[in-house]
């Protein structure tokens, strides 16, 4: 069976990202990648928007960008702006599409689909699928999107909506998310933070309707695409292994009081270029610890608390927008967290301390 150098388990947003890294970096000149990846086409199934605080190497996927965005609890609306920090929105489709034809030009990178194809005895791995124990405890962002086309003019293109609180929470999280690509095209997302346990919560499609024909009051519409999808928040199981290393949501690269992923991939990615020659003695990569224990307490309040959610978020962006987010993007200093947890209802925060 052929070897490899290199083996990267699971060709989604992690496994290529960390590939076309290692490529334009000319790390694949002498090395031979293998990637594993079951599916039988590459498409368009994903959306990844996030806070650009940091550079990375798919500006020309980004599909709109936004400089302002709103927030809203049932009765009030909060403007804010992203001037330093664009919102970005990436189509799954355009960045599948760059990076396969960049890495079909090195013929010491292999497509498999699946890991018994070849030899991994002596190969450093890469493995972006996470193991996952089900367990009824767990929390999870579920949602699901629709991107629709209307036939007036209906959105406003230059300001999105981050989450819109006012719709059923069904004693859970729930918000909606709006992302104008232009006056006529959107993504409208139902987002849930729960435990999953609620299978009611699952009636995507009737929800979005609703929201669509009774909030936006918008009648005459077409769904173009949709997208469904959950992300755990907590962390995967994880043990280390010899000559193995978890990137993505299996590496923690996941910020578990957000979702947010796409941008910690990246990050995770330059580290591992920039260490590729030591990588077997080279450090865990993670999400700073100040942050890990930071959401560890936002997720416990969020479980005893949902009902105080809405509440909590709208008011965590009465701080300047740059220093939230720059919080949840991972950036912020001591004295912007701070900031945040001054915007906090303290007893409840300090309570979580101890559950």
């Amino acid at each position: 069976m052929k070897e490899f150098d290199y083996i990267i388990i699971g060709g989604g947003c992690a496994g290529l990202s960390l590939a076309y890294e290692l490529e334009i970096q000319e790390k694949l000149k002498d090395k031979t990648l293998a990637i594993i990846e079951p599916r039988q086409e590459y498409k368009k199934d994903k959306t990844w928007s996030f806070w650009k605080v940091t550079p990375h190497n798919f500006d020309d996927c980004v599909k709109k960008s936004w400089e302002s965005f709103t927030i809203n609890i049932p009765g009030k609306t909060n403007y804010l702006e992203c001037k330093n920090y664009p919102y970005q929105s990436i189509d799954s489709g355009l960045f599948y599409e760059k990076i396969n034809n960049k890495l079909k030009g090195n013929k010491n990178i292999s497509f498999f689909k699946d890991i018994t194809e070849i030899s991994k005895k002596n190969s450093f791995i890469f493995n972006s699928v996470p193991e996952i124990k089900k367990s009824h405890l767990n929390l999870w962002q579920h949602f699901c999107g629709v991107e629709i086309e209307t036939k007036n003019n209906f959105f406003d293109e230059e300001i999105f909506n981050l989450m819109d609180f006012d719709c059923e929470q069904r004693e859970s999280v729930h918000f909606f998310y709006t992302l104008p690509y232009s006056k006529k095209k959107a993504l409208v997302e139902t987002t849930w933070l729960s435990k999953m346990n609620d299978n009611s919560q699952k009636d995507y499609d009737e929800q979005i309707k609703n929201y669509i024909e009774k909030h936006l009051k918008i009648k005459n519409y077409e769904i173009t695409y949709k997208e469904e999808g959950a992300i755990p928040l907590f962390y995967p199981s994880y043990k280390k292994e010899k000559n193995k290393i978890n990137i993505g949501t299996a590496g923690g690269m996941t910020r578990l009081s957000t979702g947010y992923t796409f941008l910690n991939i990246q990050e995770h990615c330059k580290f591992i270029r920039e260490n590729i020659e030591n990588i077997s003695n080279t450090k865990k990569y993670e999400i700073s610890k100040k942050y890990q224990f930071l959401d560890d307490i936002f997720l416990r309040v969020l479980d005893k608390h949902p009902e105080e959610m809405s509440n909590i978020f709208f008011n965590m962006f009465k701080t300047s927008p740059k220093t939230v987010i720059k919080f949840l993007s991972n950036k912020s200093n001591y004295l912007e967290d701070l900031n945040i947890i001054l915007k906090m209802p303290k007893w409840m925060f300090i309570k979580a301390l101890f559950y």
